[in-house]
C-alpha cells in the first residue's frame, strides 16, 4: 500500500511521542484533529518520525542572549542551518513475495461472505445474548420445579 504524508499528526501520535498539542503547533508540527489511527504500525512509524524531528530540532530563544528552558545551547545555535524541502519524508517500502500455489482453503474462502457474517454477528449480538439469558432462566425455572 502506498503511504503518503497527510495533513498532520493525530493527538495519539503526539501523546506517544511526548509532545504537547500547543508545543507541537509552536515548533512546526501539523496537527489534524480529524485523523484516527487505524493500525498500531502506522502509529509507531509516525511516533518515530516525530521523535526524530524533535531530536534534530534546534529551538532559538525569543530574546537573544536570554535562553529559557527548552531552548538549544549556544554551540548548537552557531552551527544551525536552514533546511528547505521535506524534512523527514515517508518512505514506501516494497515487499516482493515469492509466487506460490493457492491452497484449497484460500480457494473456498469468501471475503465478502465472511465480512457479511461478522457484521451480522455484531448487529445480532445483543439479541442473541437476550435469548440465551431467557433460555438460561427457563432452565433454572425447570430445575427449581
Amino acid at each position: 500500500m502506498k503511504v503518503r504524508a497527510g495533513r498532520g499528526f493525530t493527538f495519539d501520535e503526539l501523546k506517544a511521542a511526548g509532545i504537547n498539542r500547543k508545543e507541537a503547533r509552536s515548533i512546526g508540527i501539523a496537527v489534524d484533529h480529524r485523523r484516527r489511527n487505524r493500525s498500531e504500525e502506522s502509529l509507531q512509524r509516525n511516533v518515530e518520525r516525530l521523535q526524530l524531528y524533535k531530536s534534530k530540532l534546534i529551538v532559538f530563544p525569543r530574546r537573544a542572549g536570554k535562553a529559557k528552558k527548552g531552548d538549544s545551547e549556544a554551540a548548537e545555535l552557531a552551527q544551525a542551518s536552514q533546511v528547505s524541502g521535506e524534512l523527514f519524508p515517508v518512505k514506501n517500502t516494497v515487499t516482493i513475495e515469492e509466487p506460490r500455489a493457492i491452497t484449497s482453503e484460500e480457494q473456498t474462502f469468501s471475503a465478502f461472505q465472511t465480512l457479511l457474517n461478522l457484521r451480522s454477528d455484531l448487529r445480532q449480538a445483543g439479541n442473541r445474548a437476550k435469548i440465551a439469558k431467557a433460555k438460561a432462566e427457563e432452565e433454572a425455572q425447570k430445575v427449581k420445579k
